[in-house]
């Protein structure tokens, strides 16, 4: 993964040469180089720098009088499924990229990878090497924005022969995606697990020391109190003026630990005179806000109330394609902010147990249905093992290894959210073209079409299904009929994803589910079979 072909190179150019060339760009000196005519070969130590070679070097600078080019050393064997996508645009939305993805073919898996670039940086998988192909063909140079997109074959390791499989050292085990970055507390991909129980904050850099105190003693002694086990990422976004915290317990814990932190940080400021109170800020998936919030802001003004604190949520804008996450910014007295918290963090908890209990529902409606495959899952549901990277695996739903208040650095929404690139076996020609008819409120009309109709258009090229919305049948009419036209997959695909567009919207209230009525014709000869005996298959509520 971190070895380089470099080309166009000078006949005079040494080994040598190269090791001060890349030193004086500031990289990293391989201890490895092997020199051709005309071309080398060079090892990198990880891949971060290996990517800062490729962006910073290829067709940019001269060696020797020549332009040099830079780019991964693949062997044609191992060009398969895997390609690299950089240059990314920050502020791009992962719905449009998941979507830009799906032209090309199925995606069975993105992993974005951390870097030092302004820019993002991904890893994809396609089912097939043609596929892959394909997306390098059309992608390469892709124009979003005024950013280029630079596309290259990574090696896929699942491709190479046996003989050729990576070894694993004798007494260990090389797992096949051990390495890969995976969502963490802060919604970057490398940092540690986190689970349903979790409360993450955020807390002035200025306070840190304080926290961890002398030889880590205070720290020791806030997890020993509460029982619960603190991660203070003090390594990520160096030189930022806050840093993530994340808790791991009870939900009983994370308050007590919560609270003795926020006490830390206050007798710290009282002592160096810093500010007078200190706001808590809880970092949330946005999948959750709405109904934290609640319709016309009733839960989250109901929590103010009771508490005597101002809350605010940081702006929809601040999304873009490296996190899906708010900031909850809690501001009142040190005992009315951690009261809030309990009540708020009940709301998420709350939020994320009616999703679990949505998904199992719909599993146990279509039976054998792979929800994983369908892309109803994004970062924030059970769609990792510790080993996998984002969007690779599929454990069995259910709260075992869930982080409700995870954004995916890949960021996603959730069941009722924008679901991921995954992709659909090619079953679509040979499956029958079925129609449904959902029902929504008209006043959603707007929000699901989107600006000249951006967002019906991107659903429709994800979903691989026709969707239009029927004139109203009068000028005052509540509801308007999608007419959803596609195989079984994409009309849920589709349907999963109005559903979510309308829980974004908070076009129903925080603690009522998205409900919404579907008609669908089954042939005559099937009736029987759906009401079953007695009217016992379908249950009427």
């Amino acid at each position: 993964m971190n070895k380089l072909y470099v080309g166009n190179l000078s006949p005079s150019v040494t080994v040598e040469d190269l090791k001060q060339f890349f030193g004086e760009n500031n990289l990293p000196v391989p201890d490895q180089v092997l020199l051709k005519s005309g071309y080398a070969f060079v090892d990198f130590p990880d891949q971060n720098s290996a990517i800062k070679a490729i962006e910073s070097l290829s067709g940019k600078v001269e060696l020797h009088g020549k332009v040099i080019e830079v780019d991964y050393s693949v062997p044609k064997k191992l060009r398969s499924r895997k390609i690299q996508i950089r240059n990314i645009p920050p502020h791009l939305q992962w719905e449009v990229l998941d979507g830009l993805l799906a032209q090309h073919g199925t995606v069975e898996n993105v992993e974005q990878v951390n870097t030092d670039t302004e820019t993002a940086v991904v890893n994809v998988t396609y089912s097939t090497k043609e596929e892959a192909k394909e997306a390098i063909e059309k992608l390469t140079g892709h124009q979003f924005d005024d950013y280029s997109f630079k596309v290259s074959y990574i090696a896929d390791m699942d491709a190479a022969p046996p003989d050729q499989a990576p070894r694993t050292r004798r007494g260990g085990r090389l797992s096949r995606n051990q390495g890969a970055s995976q969502p963490g507390p802060s919604g970057e991909f490398g940092a540690p697990r986190t689970t349903q129980q979790d409360l993450r904050i955020i807390v002035p850099t200025q306070y840190v020391g304080a926290i961890i105190g002398k030889e880590g003693l205070t720290i020791k002694n806030v997890t020993k109190q509460t029982q619960s086990k603190v991660d203070i990422h003090r390594k990520e976004n160096a030189g930022a003026a806050e840093k993530p915290i994340t808790i791991h317990s009870t939900p009983e814990g994370c308050s007590a630990a919560c609270r003795m932190i926020m006490e830390i940080m206050q007798k710290e400021a009282n002592e160096t005179k810093a500010m007078e109170d200190i706001p808590l800020k809880i970092i949330a998936s946005n999948n959750y806000i709405g109904r934290l919030i609640g319709k016309q802001g009733r839960n989250l003004k109901k929590i103010e109330e009771e508490t005597g604190t101002k809350i605010t949520i940081s702006s929809l804008q601040d999304l873009n394609i490296y996190n899906n996450e708010r900031t909850i910014t809690v501001k009142g007295s040190l005992e009315a902010c951690c009261n809030a918290e309990v009540e708020i963090m009940k709301k998420l908890r709350e939020a994320y147990e009616n999703d679990i209990a949505a998904i199992n529902q719909q599993t146990s409606l279509i039976p054998g249905l792979n929800l994983n495959a369908l892309g109803i899952f994004s970062s924030t549901l059970p769609v990792l093992s510790p080993a996998a990277g984002p969007r690779s695996t599929m454990p069995p739903v259910g709260p075992a290894g869930y982080n409700p208040f995870l954004g995916h650095s890949s960021h996603l929404s959730s069941l009722y959210g924008v679901p991921p690139a995954s992709a659909i076996p090619h079953q679509h020609a040979a499956q029958e073209q079925e129609v449904a008819y959902l029902f929504i409120p008209t006043q959603a009309v707007g929000a699901l079409i989107g600006k000249k109709g951006q967002h019906i258009k991107q659903l429709a090229h994800f979903a691989g299904a026709s969707i239009k919305i029927a004139p109203a049948e009068m000028p005052d009419a509540t509801e308007r009929m999608v007419i959803i036209t596609g195989t079984p997959e994409a009309q849920f695909k589709a349907q999963g994803r109005i559903f979510g567009k309308l829980k974004e919207e908070n076009i129903f209230t925080g603690k009522e589910e998205v409900r919404l009525e579907t008609h669908i014709k089954v042939p005559s000869t099937a009736a029987g079979r759906v009401i079953g005996k007695g009217g016992k298959t379908v249950i009427c509520n």
